[in-house]
């Protein structure tokens, strides 16, 4: 566990992080993490779904979860007078959740409406068919959220197996952050957890092999969708501040050439960015634009054309030095919430077994230059692009 002293906030945030995701799912289960996340809500042996949902809102805090591809995350953040009721919730619905038949078919219905929420929105579509297409064949391809039929056939036993199966103490890292002392916080946690399950180990994962091709999906909508990329980089590659650099200059704010060049200069867009994901075995680099359909292939030729430029010429000594600035500022003002201090902790003391200093890592991003600019945009940038598009083919 990791707990951080935030000395003056007035909330505590408390959150398990578990190491499963949708990507450790075995086939004819794909969902199921995102299906048991769902469930968690649904009550525990003391508290029905009402008293949890009541619970948080009587004190005006937040409780929710996420589904990744590589850890499964849980929250809960509260005014810090609270926080025993915090590290108790979760406690409960982490060792003791009810998993009744009932819940399973009753919350099937609500993931598939979630699903179908996500089909009317093309540019989803499009994210989830590109990677679908960069990882073909392999887990980290699929949507964390399953698919409809996969959904429809998971069991209340096949839930019941996959929990105890994966949420045990040796995957399991609970973090918390507020204005209270770590003893303080360990003794709570190290009581409400207590009937946590022991034994058991992380997910044993496959790394990818070669990407699959690009596609074109027929969608009756009023934009085209693109999405453009390729492999990136893993979570603990030496160079992974440098692409942020380069992704940052390339798409990811509001100076950045994509965004200059097609919404600033000539209006073809208005989303428009692109982004870098890194995973424990492999990575994605990625470019999006959403156009009408006139302008669909002016902007697609812009997207390859700022691409390649890139690959020629690199980035400028000015780019380089508001790219860094960016990055350490915008990191910097993110940490002053307790809950973002609380996600950050946990996701990489289960993603990588320790915490970076935040110092340490302003000073890798400040320490990158042209060379290792360089570097990475050979490693990541000249492969390829694979091209999805979801929108009016004609």
């Amino acid at each position: 566990m990791a707990t951080e002293r935030v000395p003056g906030a007035l909330s505590v945030a408390t959150g398990v992080w578990v190491g499963v995701g949708s990507r450790d799912e075995p086939d004819h289960l794909s969902g199921v993490s995102h299906f048991l996340e769902h469930l968690l809500f649904k009550g525990t042996d003391t508290r029905s779904a009402q008293e949890l949902a009541r619970g948080v809102d009587r004190l005006g805090g937040d409780f929710n979860a996420f589904t990744a591809k590589e850890y499964t995350a849980y929250y809960c953040r509260l005014p810090a007078r609270h926080h025993q009721f915090c590290v108790e919730l979760l406690g409960d619905v982490l060792t003791r959740p009810a998993l009744r038949d009932d819940d399973v078919h009753g919350e099937r219905q609500v993931i598939l409406e979630e699903l179908a929420m996500d089909d009317d929105s093309p540019d989803d579509v499009a994210h989830r068919r590109f990677a679908a297409a960069l990882f073909h064949g392999h887990p980290l391809g699929r949507d964390p959220a399953g698919d409809r039929d996969h959904v429809l056939a998971i069991s209340p036993d096949d839930v019941r197996e996959f929990f105890a199966q994966h949420y045990r103490a040796e995957a399991m890292v609970v973090t918390a952050a507020g204005p209270l002392g770590h003893d303080e916080m360990l003794a709570e946690i190290e009581r409400c957890f207590a009937g946590v399950a022991r034994g058991g180990a992380l997910p044993t994962r496959t790394a990818p092999s070669a990407p699959g091709t690009g596609i074109a999906v027929d969608d009756d909508s009023e934009q085209v969708h693109i999405v453009m990329g390729n492999r990136s980089l893993a979570r603990n590659h030496p160079r992974r501040e440098a692409l942020d650099v380069v992704n940052h200059v390339f798409g990811g704010g509001l100076s950045s050439r994509l965004f200059e060049e097609i919404r600033e200069q000539r209006g073809l867009a208005y989303a428009v960015y692109s982004g870098v994901s890194s995973y424990a075995d492999s990575g994605v680099f990625q470019m999006y634009a959403g156009t009408q359909p006139e302008h669909a292939d002016e902007v697609h030729g812009l997207m390859t054309s700022e691409l390649q430029r890139l690959v020629a010429e690199g980035i400028t000594d000015e780019e380089l030095e508001v790219a860094v600035g960016y990055l350490t500022g915008s990191f910097e003002l993110g940490l002053e919430d307790t809950g973002a201090r609380m996600a950050r902790n946990g996701g990489l003391l289960l993603t990588t077994g320790t915490v970076r200093p935040i110092d340490e890592q302003v000073a890798r991003w400040a320490a990158v230059d042209q060379t290792a600019v360089r570097d990475v945009i050979d490693d990541v940038f000249t492969a390829e692009p694979i091209t999805v598009t979801v929108g009016p083919t004609d």
